[in-house]
């Protein structure tokens, strides 16, 4: 079959693609950019990509006409608290017409477990975008999850941050609300196998593990696993806005993402029906097996995806491409070279800094930024990395943004997403003779911006000498 992919580069669509090209399918992949998929040059080989933005104005004549089937994976929770749900709604209609001029026959849509009378804005907004999508030519089959427990999932990672740095937890009163999580794998074993499924045509089905469990429960079963003692109490006067507060200080989480989530945590999502699970013969896993799938992956470094990744984990929205070319007029910058002794072992140095490698020198200096990041509303240090050696553009690294990342030109660009007046650059780049250029840009925003440069420039001077020549260390 020829199946349109879309969210291809996020969390779930990272995981599927490979499968669904096990099966033998040709895969289509939608994305907003192109550069942003971070698959191998092996993997682009083998599908086709189409830039498309669901949220923008419809050219119709992007897709093949031969598509016969549709995963629609994208989602617009992270991105904003108040217009989400109106972006998700243009998004389904615009994705609609996109495929009135193919020859698709199914739409598979992973959503939310609506089944109480009440539901948070997140959940109203899925069902209103099944609803739409049913609207469409195309047979809808539609997936409602609950908490999606896998390595990189926003849940298993909030999860993590909260018991692996709190021994003692002063929670809400939504943390005794119920839920049922499922296994990323038997997500994706759902996902694949409705594809084609006569009997899933214009169906909804709830999927979810065999536990039911308590928010409280899932953490102190992720302490049990990991053999941490944890002390949980729960408190009924804390509000949804200063819980917001509490996940975004303590986890990785963006503010944003936080609200929503605390929103949606206050409503329970159970499954009421089986069917998909006897329709497919799936025996799905517990949640404390769950865990130990997960670190199974983190241990070996083998993390295929992580919502940290996705654009809506920092502050930018827009198409970081124009970043690509750093400025010079108007700049403050930092250069620093070395002629390197091993340049292949530079190399390989650049490419694992940040995350638990850290960046070389002064990580306390670096760890106390993102901690003051964090305090003014920024995005910290807590999202690391995805891999601890492997970068693709588009990826988070701490508080940056991986703008450019070609291995055989040597070259690493970041780009800061920490709160800073004006806009920060951070380049390596090591050339022909073997020097590596190490050079940190700053475009500041007025008087505030150059009295910021200024400031730091006495730790910048400890900071990028040390930095550039530990890497340079073989």
């Amino acid at each position: 079959m020829k199946i349109l992919l879309t969210g291809a580069n996020g969390y779930i669509g990272m995981r599927l693609l490979p499968l669904l090209l096990e099966e033998g399918h040709e895969i289509v992949c939608s994305v907003r950019n192109a550069n942003r998929l971070s698959v191998t040059e092996d993997l682009k080989k083998k599908i086709t990509i189409v830039e498309i933005d669901f949220l923008n104005k419809v050219q119709p004549d992007k897709l093949p006409k031969d598509i016969d089937a549709a995963y629609y994976l994208i989602h617009s929770m992270s991105a904003s608290t108040d217009d989400f749900d109106e972006k998700e709604e243009l998004s389904a209609k615009n994705f609609n017409r996109y495929l009135e001029n193919t020859r698709c026959k199914q739409v598979i849509y992973l959503g939310g477990i609506v089944n109480e009378e009440k539901l948070s804005k997140h959940l109203k907004s899925r069902k209103n975008v099944e609803d739409t999508l049913g609207s469409g030519k195309a047979k809808l089959t539609v997936l409602r999850a609950a908490i999606i427990v896998g390595s990189g999932s926003a849940s298993f990672e909030i999860i993590r941050d909260l018991c692996e740095k709190l021994p003692v937890m002063i929670t809400p009163k939504w943390v005794k609300t119920r839920c049922q999580p499922i296994a990323i794998r038997d997500v994706l074993t759902y996902l694949t196998g409705v594809l084609g499924n006569e009997k899933a045509y214009r169906e909804s089905f709830d999927i979810g593990g065999p536990d039911i469990l308590s928010y409280k429960d899932m953490m102190l079963g992720y302490a049990t696993c990991r053999n941490l003692k944890l002390a949980i109490i729960d408190v009924p006067f804390m509000s949804p806005k200063l819980s917001s507060y509490w996940l975004y200080f303590v986890t990785s989480t963006s503010y944003k993402l936080a609200l929503n989530l605390v929103d949606s945590m206050r409503v329970e999502v159970i499954t009421r029906d089986t069917r998909l699970q006897e329709m497919l013969n799936v025996n799905p896993v517990t949640y404390t097996q769950a865990i130990q799938l997960a670190f199974k992956k983190i241990k070996q470094n083998q993390v295929v995806s992580s919502w940290k990744d996705s654009m809506v984990s920092g502050r930018f929205r827009e198409d970081l491409k124009k970043y690509v070319e750093v400025p010079d007029q108007g700049c403050l910058k930092d250069s620093q070279t070395i002629k390197l002794k091993n340049p292949e072992k530079a190399l390989e140095n650049i490419w694992s800094i940040g995350g638990k490698r850290g960046w070389y020198y002064g990580n306390t200096l670096w760890k106390l930024r993102g901690y003051l990041d964090k305090l003014f509303g920024g995005v910290g240090l807590r999202r690391g990395r995805t891999h601890p050696n492997k970068i693709y553009e588009g990826d988070s690294l701490d508080f940056w943004r991986v703008i450019l990342a070609d291995k055989k030109q040597k070259r690493l660009l970041l780009f800061a997403e920490m709160r800073v007046p004006g806009e920060a650059w951070l380049e390596f780049e090591i050339d022909a003779e073997n020097v590596l250029h190490q050079t940190a840009t700053f475009r500041p925003r007025g008087l505030w911006g150059r009295l910021y440069w200024y400031t730091m420039l006495p730790f910048h001077y400890f900071i990028f000498a040390g930095m550039i020549n530990r890497i340079a260390k073989a």
